[in-house]
């Protein structure tokens, strides 16, 4: 499952290393090279003209100092190197690397939208001893975003709901999620999406896992609950359809366990489906 490396340690500040390990991205992909998949090396970066200002600290990978940086207009690249997106190096870039990548998007696009305060309008400056934006006017901090979503699998009986969302990156069923709403608790926000999403109300919520999941700065926060009351009832707009998946049935296709909603499923997964 996507998640930091232990061998990772956050920092930010900065720390003297002549060969960095670089995550370089535009309009949220990564740049690489093309043959390995390599990261771009400190002579890369000069060349590509990656103003220091637009360089923020991540910290340390197996004592290696990272940092990610964004470009506001693409650059000519050298031959060899391109843009791809995080989801396509699932499985193809190394799992520690693939994991802070996705942290370094969310710092990059952190950092590029929060160079003015959005309180006045003022410039804003790194906060000293943390990851913060300070006004330079009326004091106003701004930190990483971070959205809480939940997720939860329903089951009754041998049988669990699995639905297919009608904007989700993958067409294939899958665990109810949703994001908080502002004043929600998280078990608060799994009543309501599950009400909202497909007419059921459960109960007995048990906590499964979490997952900082970089799409673009969620929070996953995953459980399961039994079914209480109701029929499954969907919108057809945001949920195209909602079933019970039980021992005799075909379950969804397996994938790898990169998300902790496969995990999830995968978890109450009967043998043989």
């Amino acid at each position: 499952m996507l998640q930091t490396p232990a061998s990772f340690t956050s920092s930010f500040v900065p720390h003297p290393d002549p060969e960095p390990l670089s995550f370089l991205l535009y309009k949220g992909q990564l740049l690489v090279r093309e043959e390995d998949l390599a990261l771009p090396d400190a002579a890369l970066v000069e060349r590509l003209g990656m103003p220091h200002a637009n360089l923020q600290p991540l910290g340390l990978l197996d004592g290696r100092y990272c940092r990610t940086g964004w470009f506001d207009a693409e650059p000519a690249l050298p031959a060899g190197y391109a843009w791809r997106g995080l989801r396509s190096l699932f499985g193809a870039l190394d799992e520690s690397l693939v994991a802070v990548a996705g942290r370094a998007a969310q710092i990059a696009e952190w950092a590029r939208t929060h160079r003015f305060c959005g309180a006045c309008g003022s410039g804003t400056t790194l906060a000293a001893g943390e990851r913060c934006f300070k006004c330079v006017n009326c004091g106003h901090l701004a930190y990483p975003r971070i959205s809480p979503a939940m997720m939860v699998l329903i089951r009754k009986g041998d049988s669990v709901l699995m639905a297919l969302h009608a904007t989700s990156a993958v067409q294939r069923f899958v665990p109810l999620a949703g994001f908080l709403e502002a004043g929600d608790s998280i078990e608060e926000a799994v009543h309501r999406e599950v009400f909202e999403e497909v007419g059921l109300r459960v109960h007995n919520l048990r906590y499964f896992a979490s997952q900082a999941w970089p799409f673009p700065h969620s929070l996953m926060l995953a459980f399961t609950a039994d079914y209480l009351d109701g029929e499954i009832s969907v919108d057809g707009v945001e949920i195209l359809e909602a079933r019970w998946f039980g021992p005799d049935d075909a379950w969804p296709e397996r994938v790898p366990q990169v998300s902790i909603s496969s995990v999830l499923v995968d978890a109450h997964r009967p043998p043989g489906r």
